[in-house]
């Protein structure tokens, strides 16, 4: 009698021990579901982004968490495409970064004032000029004593500097923008990197515009004067 009442028990304790590890099984597979479709927005997100460093970043990131959950998963051949993409977008972040100061990488080239291909790269990029330029104006390019600069890489042009001079030796710059893509990057200091710019024109003495969202410059020797920067040239010392 004793032997046919444990049948049963035995039987209750098997199926509650199958009823968790099914319930510990469904856990994972819903904690690894939302590995993959994390790493997966992730991948979209970059796709998303205007920015080449944000872009390589993030699709690393994508790429990381789907090696992971694709590992989990067993589903090698998707492992191993994921591992050759972080090593793409690690080896172009490592170039990214390796040459972003690097003056082989960017072309400065001086262009006129009233030059058309200048006029249609302020015309094209109008709006986003205004958001982070405040205060310039095109009126700026009308001045006599105004100079422009392209800042190129490749063939492809992603920044614009735009400076007067004044009468005391002063280079007010109007205009320091930088193309979206690139907004990672600090182009700009390519042209104030290079005193003759300013020196050959009778310039002792840099500021820069009042209100700039994002400013670089203290990381290229300007000093802070409220709202601008100022940097005292070496070129013009020397003279």
């Amino acid at each position: 009698m004793y032997a046919d009442s444990a049948e049963p028990v035995a039987g209750r304790s098997g199926c509650a021990d199958q009823g968790l590890r099914a319930a510990l099984y469904a856990a994972r597979m819903e904690s690894l579901d939302l590995i993959g479709w994390a790493g997966s927005a992730l991948l979209v997100w970059s796709l998303l982004q205007s920015r080449l460093l944000r872009l390589r970043a993030l699709n690393l990131l994508g790429c990381l968490v789907l090696i992971g959950f694709n590992a989990a998963l067993g589903v090698w051949p998707m492992v191993g495409l994921n591992v050759v993409l972080c090593a793409i977008n690690i080896w172009y972040l490592w170039r990214m970064l390796a040459t972003r100061h690097d003056d082989k990488a960017y072309q400065v080239v001086e262009v006129r004032t009233d030059d058309e291909f200048l006029g249609h790269v302020l015309r094209s990029h109008h709006d986003d000029i205004v958001r982070f330029n405040p205060t310039f104006t095109p009126a700026s390019l009308t001045r006599r004593d105004a100079a422009a600069f392209l800042v190129a890489s490749g063939d492809e042009v992603v920044g614009v500097v735009v400076f007067h001079v004044l009468e005391s030796g002063v280079a007010q710059v109007d205009l320091d923008y930088v193309t979206e893509r690139y907004r990672d990057f600090t182009p700009g200091e390519f042209v104030f990197r290079r005193d003759r710019y300013f020196v050959d024109r009778g310039c002792r003495t840099v500021i820069t515009p009042p209100a700039m969202r994002a400013p670089y410059y203290d990381r290229l020797g300007f000093q802070r004067d409220g709202d601008s920067y100022v940097l005292e040239l070496a070129g013009a010392a020397r003279g």
